[in-house]
């Protein structure tokens, strides 16, 4: 359970086990395999379940143990207690250094929450939390006076009931009229029925982007045409949908710290190293000019004098050979400061040589560490994780533990199927990629990437048929669906068939170079992706 997503449902989602199990989950193993689960109990509108379990103890004695879901924020909790009410252990224990109100630690009697000095809409009269209501500050919204006052509400429902009471307006406690009163009244009213006979509708809205904004248990209406409102078929398929991909991002973030670390620092050390060499190339760029003093003094010499510290001779090289001042070393005989003007220019001409290949190379290796960022965007599990790990110990990055298991080669690429029966592949990172295009793929198969953009490697197989628009369109889509601009309302993916695909002797997992290509634009839809996806 996470403090900002703790819920309690039923799931269909496969949660990933951890390396090591939490010292409450092993805990809940020894006493609470084999039990039967007696009942559930939430005290009035307190954001709490009980879970009441029948079981035997260690005497053979039937007993009943209660696992207690704090569904509270961040001060969400599980805490089981035994039959005589006293904790024997929380996922979060709390001492008198955390709070001084209430403790919750092993072998002292469980507490409920401190009580908050609100209303329950289970046990009160609904004029008499319209009275409150009106009672708070004058300035104050009336969502979060409604927020203040009643037990067990969210942001959401008090917004809703400021929404249908004020039509739509923006109302604050000053500004309540009797007859908004009254219609507050009402609501709360069908607010109460909709609890007391616990007969909600689960509804989630979601913005423009597909991305949910909020939940509810009724059919929201405050947010008008910002958001998609739509009902689920149950509670738990809700919690579900709205939890599951925000859970997996931050999920993946804590995981990922560590390679997160590795990429920062390589990507920041290769763009200092290319901005210096940048600076080093624009100095090169004046090797003309020592060239050209080189000239100047030795086509010079029988005029020049030594022991001066410069000298201003007639420039050939421009119309109207106008006069330039030439610095000298006078330690140096006139045809030594011209034989050093030549060193320091075939220095910098050198230089400029090896610049460019440097620049070039630190370039390709920055937009390498790109792709492996939106691997790590996008990886959903540990496995993912490792096999990422183990791309950057081979290239270098990561060092390889003394006695660390060799990683096990890559699962192979994600499968679809697009609408009319094509089979198509996405690689999951720079290694799948390459096995991907480079291997699995036939010549006249068609390989899709985004434009410029990191991203899958995407391949429509063709197995002797001509491919449809349909299925280029699809495939085009998973490329979007997969890379960085999977966010974008219209992304551009370059297409082309796979003989026009190769790698350069010695580039980085992923990277390739391709000519004859089309490009196609495509929206990025992962529901739609979903259905295609075929299921191992």
């Amino acid at each position: 359970m996470r403090a900002n997503s703790a819920r309690i449902n039923f799931t269909e989602q496969i949660p990933e086990n951890p390396k090591e199990p939490p010292m409450l989950c092993m805990l809940l193993r020894k006493r609470l395999v084999g039990a039967r689960l007696a009942g559930i109990r939430q005290p009035q509108l307190e954001r709490l379940l009980c879970f009441d379990f029948e079981t035997i103890n260690e005497l053979g004695d039937e007993i009943t143990l209660t696992l207690v879901a704090e569904i509270m924020g961040r001060y969400s909790n599980v805490i089981l207690v035994d039959e005589k009410g006293k904790i024997v252990d929380a996922l979060k224990r709390v001492d008198a250094s955390m709070s001084s109100e209430r403790l919750v630690l092993p072998g002292i009697p469980y507490q409920l929450p401190p009580p908050q000095d609100k209303l329950c809409l289970l046990t009160t009269d609904v004029r008499e939390i319209a009275d409150r209501v009106c009672a708070q500050q004058a300035g104050v919204s009336l969502s979060k006076a409604l927020l203040s006052v009643l037990q067990g509400v969210s942001p959401i429902v008090c917004r809703e009931v400021q929404h249908r009471t004020a039509r739509g307006a923006d109302v604050r406690v000053g500004e309540m009229t009797p007859e908004l009163k009254e219609r507050l009244v009402f609501f709360l009213g069908r607010l109460a029925e909709i609890v007391k006979n616990a007969d909600g509708t689960p509804f989630m809205a979601v913005n423009p982007q597909k991305k949910p904004v909020d939940f509810t248990f009724f059919a929201p209406q405050q947010y008008g045409t910002a958001a998609i409102v739509s009902q689920k078929g149950s509670f738990s398929e809700l919690l579900d949908d709205f939890y599951g991909e925000r859970d997996r991002i931050e999920r993946m973030h804590v995981r990922s710290q560590g390679i997160l670390k590795v990429l920062t620092t390589a990507s920041e050390r290769l763009s200092r190293k290319i901005n210096a060499q940048q600076a080093d190339l624009e100095r090169c760029a004046k090797k003309e000019e020592l060239r050209m003093c080189g000239d100047l003094l030795n086509a010079n010499l029988y005029r020049l004098k030594e022991n001066v510290p410069y000298v201003d001779l007639p420039n050939f090289y421009e119309e109207g050979q106008p006069t330039v001042r030439i610095k000298l070393n006078p330690a140096l005989t006139p045809s030594q400061n011209a034989q050093r003007y030549y060193k320091e220019y075939r220095k910098a001409k050198t230089a400029e040589e090896v610049l460019a290949v440097q620049i070039r190379e630190a370039k390709q290796e920055l937009a390498y560490l790109d792709t492996v960022f939106e691997e790590l965007s996008r990886a959903t599990g540990e496995r993912d994780l490792a096999e990422i790990r183990a791309e950057l110990e081979e290239q270098g990055y990561i060092r390889v533990q003394r006695g660390a298991k060799k990683q096990s080669q890559t699962r192979g690429a994600m499968e679809f199927r697009s609408t009319d029966g094509f089979r198509i592949l996405v690689g999951r990172n720079n290694r799948e990629n390459d096995v991907l295009t480079l291997k699995m793929a036939k010549k006249n198969d068609l390989w899709f990437h985004t434009k410029n953009i990191p991203g899958s490697h995407v391949v429509l197989f063709l197995e002797g048929k001509k491919p449809t628009q349909r299925a280029i369109e699809e495939a085009a889509m998973l490329a979007a669906c997969f890379s960085r601009g999977r966010d974008s309302s219209n992304v551009a993916v370059d297409y082309t068939e796979v003989r026009h695909v190769s790698k350069p002797q010695g580039a980085k997992p992923g990277m390739v170079i391709y000519v004859a290509n089309k490009t196609i634009f495509a929206v990025p839809d992962r529901e739609a992706a979903e259905k295609l996806r075929v299921t191992r």
